[in-house]
């Protein structure tokens, strides 16, 4: 099942004013009306001359649409801004529920939507900006994307519990990184991974993340202070812990320096932490 195409320009609008945080929705609106309510109100020559007629019609045609737009706009900003104050608490709902089952049953047991948006409140909390860019339904397509010092990483979740998650999910995962120049990725399900996923990541700069890991990342990041909060690694994932901060770390290549082209492993929260290990 994919999700619903949208072919309207309000529903665009609309839900691109739900991806903003709710206050900012309400802020746009206001502004929006400030901005508009003035062309509504200013009159138009009824009496031209010939050289102003161009001018009265392209006026009046701006006047049309700010008298509708200064009340459609708010209207959408407000609605918007609705939805995402839902979303939220929404997320953060789920995200207690599953902190709450040990047993792991809340997460097994939500739809492929609210998946999406636990792991996106997953990573929120770990210090990342999340983009849920809706990749495509229950069965495929990038469904996140974070951004965390200056780099770009990709995730897809995949809420499967009745089958482990192949190689071919990863394969797929690591081609859009290539093609997009992602820093890194997650593959996150509530399941199991198969042995060739896991081999597959290895040494590619994608973390996966299964059920178990996914459970303990959120209970962690619960009990842990913003500051202090790092982004927990799969257990099945090749990627060492920064020795740090914890967080995963990501192969580079030294640019300059005695160690010019030599690869080693930086943290994935560079600049802020500046911890590196040797490759083996």
């Amino acid at each position: 099942m994919s999700r619903r195409k949208r072919s309207s320009l309000a529903d665009d609008l609309l839900e691109l004013a739900a991806l903003l945080p709710w206050w900012l929705g309400l802020i746009l609106a206001v502004v929006s009306y400030a901005v508009l309510h003035p062309y509504a109100a200013t009159p138009v020559a009824l009496n031209p001359t010939a050289g102003q007629l161009g001018s009265m019609m392209s006026e009046a045609i701006w006047k049309g649409l700010a008298t509708g737009g200064q009340y459609i706009l708010p209207i959408i900003l407000v609605t918007g801004a609705v939805v995402s104050f839902l979303r939220r608490h929404k997320r953060e709902a789920l995200v207690q529920s599953v902190a709450d089952t040990a047993s792991g049953s809340a997460l097994r047991s939500m739809n492929w939507q609210d998946f999406e948006l636990l792991v996106g409140e997953a990573f929120r909390l770990r210090g990342y900006a999340v983009t849920e860019t809706g990749g495509g339904g229950a069965d495929g397509g990038i469904d996140l994307e974070l951004r965390k010092g200056g780099e770009a990483f990709l995730v897809q979740c995949k809420q499967w519990r009745a089958y482990k998650v192949s190689v071919t999910v990863v394969r797929e995962l690591y081609g859009v990184m290539a093609a997009q120049g992602a820093a890194g990725g997650f593959v996150v399900t509530s399941g199991v991974f198969t042995a060739d996923a896991e081999t597959f990541a290895k040494g590619r700069n994608i973390t996966l993340i299964d059920g178990t890991a996914l459970q303990a990342m959120i209970e962690q990041a619960r009990t842990t202070r913003p500051a202090e909060r790092p982004t927990t690694p799969s257990p099945s994932s090749s990627e060492p812990v920064c020795p740090k901060c914890g967080s995963p770390m990501i192969r580079r290549t030294a640019k300059q320096g005695a160690n010019a082209g030599n690869a080693f492993w930086g943290c994935s929260g560079f600049p802020k932490c500046r911890g590196v290990r040797s490759i083996d």
